[in-house]
């Protein structure tokens, strides 16, 4: 947005609530009457063979910056991009897989855009309504908040071990079905608890999103290593140092600004900064409130885990 910033004034846009300065997962426009609609859109090349699985990742991807902001899709448009050279049937199989899960979210595909490109591309312009008074923001949290973690980690490293064949039947059918899933419980768990704070994460890895966060709220996160959950094969393909190139650019640009009081590995360390594709929501869950936000995370069929805490301060602790 900073290319934006001669161009586009937000005083002058006062009816945009999110997207013009906020680092926040989608933008929001003030429709009135406490309603806001939100958008978002987002795309990329595969990160596993199979064209349905593919486009039903891609859709849970995109279908998730509207549930990290408290809100509902409602409509999408297709993004493709797609080699000449491929079959039609292929290309029928990847639209199959991501319009199946837009139609489970209780969205629908009203339409998009194609290109041919030398790279299979696919991804969702979605549309979304909130509450306006209930956003989920990334500035919402608080000291005291508790902090939840609603996917297992490790899909980085676990799609980037397929690609060189290291990867397990077991372990990829594990992180296949993890980033198909979509948030729409989580994000119903964390206005039912009322929280005021949430983010998914997905490509600055756990870390980055977590820093997002905490500076944006101007507060500390504090994680327990001991706590994260991972998808099984992560911790033993990140011991192979087997990572995304993504991997080490957040690591580059986030890890100044995150205080280890926990001996790791290298490798112990490199999964913080691990890009997730479709990964969970990390969600400040407000003191009082987890027994609530538990219940009905369970009662949307979704596991969650404890991960760690808000505190005074600044910047993220892995301890």
């Amino acid at each position: 947005m900073r290319a934006l910033g001669d161009v586009f004034d937000p005083a002058a846009h006062p009816d945009v609530l999110v997207g013009l300065t906020e680092p926040d997962d989608a933008a929001v426009l003030d429709l009135g009457g406490g309603r806001a609609l939100i958008l978002t859109t987002d795309f990329f090349t595969p990160v596993v063979d199979e064209p349905y699985d593919f486009g039903a990742i891609a859709a849970a991807n995109a279908l998730s910056d509207v549930y990290a902001m408290g809100g509902e899709p409602v409509l999408a448009l297709n993004l493709v991009a797609f080699p000449p050279q491929l079959s039609a049937a292929t290309l029928a199989e990847l639209l199959r897989g991501g319009a199946e899960v837009v139609r489970s979210a209780g969205a629908v595909i009203a339409g998009g855009h194609s290109i041919q490109d030398k790279e299979p591309k696919y991804g969702l312009c979605v549309v979304g309504f909130a509450e306006t008074s209930r956003l989920l923001k990334k500035s919402g949290a608080r000291p005291g908040d508790a902090l939840h973690l609603t996917k297992a980690l490790g899909t980085g490293t676990i799609t980037t071990a397929l690609k060189r064949g290291l990867a397990s039947t077991e372990e990829l059918a594990a992180a296949v079905a993890s980033m198909k899933a979509l948030n729409r419980a989580a994000s119903r768990a964390a206005l039912a608890a009322g929280a005021a704070a949430a983010t998914d994460v997905t490509g600055f890895g756990l870390a980055g999103h977590a820093l997002e966060m905490a500076e944006a709220s101007g507060v500390r996160f504090r994680f327990d290593w001991d706590a994260l959950p991972w998808l099984a094969g992560a911790r033993r393909l990140a011991a192979e140092m087997v990572f995304p190139g993504g991997a080490w650019g957040n690591l580059e640009h986030f890890c100044g600004r995150v205080v280890r009081t926990r001996t790791l590995s290298e490798a112990e360390a490199m999964l913080l900064f691990d890009p997730q594709t479709s990964g969970g929501l990390l969600v400040a869950v407000p003191a009082g409130r987890e027994a609530e936000f538990t219940s009905s995370l369970e009662a949307g069929g979704v596991q969650g885990w404890r991960v760690g805490e808000v505190a005074p301060g600044d910047g993220l602790e892995i301890r």
